[in-house]
């Protein structure tokens, strides 16, 4: 029987969880004490742990035989300490990891201007932000192919579901760029479910892009959701306007444009989406 670790437990773990019941154990690291209960409810086994804090993660050596590495980078420079942490308890064991599934982002490839990209499109990261998880992903890789573990990168874009959509952005109001940049969506469940079928599925040392059908415009994206949930449309303004109003983490998601293909991840993976549309989600 297989063993799961779980690193970073939210809203994706919870997603998981379901998905994983009756092919092994699932342990989850637990950054606060005080979740543990609610995971151990969801039918995990929740270990106390900060990847922040290396001498937290002794107990993970050797506990499972995959591991789904869901938890972001820290917040400043351009490196993942924190994947480096956990890597370096995990080469510790006699008995390593035989595959580790990292879920990543498309933010990885920059902007294109709103052309298609694919899983061969050189990555051009804009922001620390992207170049962290960049990092992340070649320390990853450079494990795979130090220790044989099969390592599958997944490239997610905007995450978004019944809980997880910036209606509080529609009710206060704050405009977007009249430039209207292309956008990409999962719904988490359809991130799960890719996790999922990468555990056995998952060519080693490939990554896959995690990306609905329907790219969209971001006006187009906002709009659905303003409609569907009877708020008003947003406004728009030039990007040039919008940098005297907006902080510098949410201006760097609006700077970019790009279409993301998705063919390999349902070839190699067998995946067709739940939903393969924002509006086929609203409907």
């Amino acid at each position: 029987m297989n063993s799961y670790l779980i690193i970073g437990a939210g809203n994706v773990a919870r997603r998981v969880l379901p998905l994983l019941k009756g092919l092994g154990p699932v342990f989850t690291l637990c950054r606060r004490t005080e979740a543990m209960p609610q995971w151990r409810t969801l039918g995990a086994l929740p270990l106390p742990g900060d990847l922040d804090h290396p001498h937290t993660l002794q107990r993970l050596a050797g506990l499972a035989r995959t591991v789904l590495h869901f938890a972001p980078p820290g917040p400043t420079g351009q490196d993942d300490a924190r994947t480096r942490h956990l890597l370096a308890v995990l080469g510790r064991a006699t008995s390593l990891p035989q595959r580790l599934i990292y879920i990543s982002t498309t933010g990885v490839y920059g902007s294109s201007a709103g052309a298609w990209l694919d899983e061969t499109s050189p990555v051009r990261p804009h922001t620390d932000r992207a170049r962290r998880r960049v990092n992340a992903e070649n320390q990853l890789r450079a494990f795979g192919r130090r220790t044989g573990c099969h390592v599958v990168i997944l490239r997610a874009p905007g995450i978004y579901g019944e809980h997880r959509l910036p209606l509080e952005r529609l009710r206060r109001g704050v405009p977007l760029p009249l430039e209207n940049p292309w956008t990409n969506h999962i719904h988490e469940l359809d991130l799960a479910r890719s996790v999922v079928a990468a555990c056995t599925l998952g060519k080693p040392q490939r990554v896959y892009n995690v990306v609905d059908d329907q790219p969209l415009p971001v006006g187009d994206f906002y709009g659905s959701l303003a409609q569907h949930h009877h708020l008003p449309r947003p406004s728009f303004l030039p990007f040039h306007e919008l940098e005297k109003i907006l902080d510098p983490l949410n201006l760097s998601f609006l700077q970019e444009s790009r279409r993301i293909h998705n063919q390999r991840i349902k070839r190699e993976l067998h995946l067709n989406w739940r939903y393969p549309s924002v509006d086929s989600f609203l409907k």
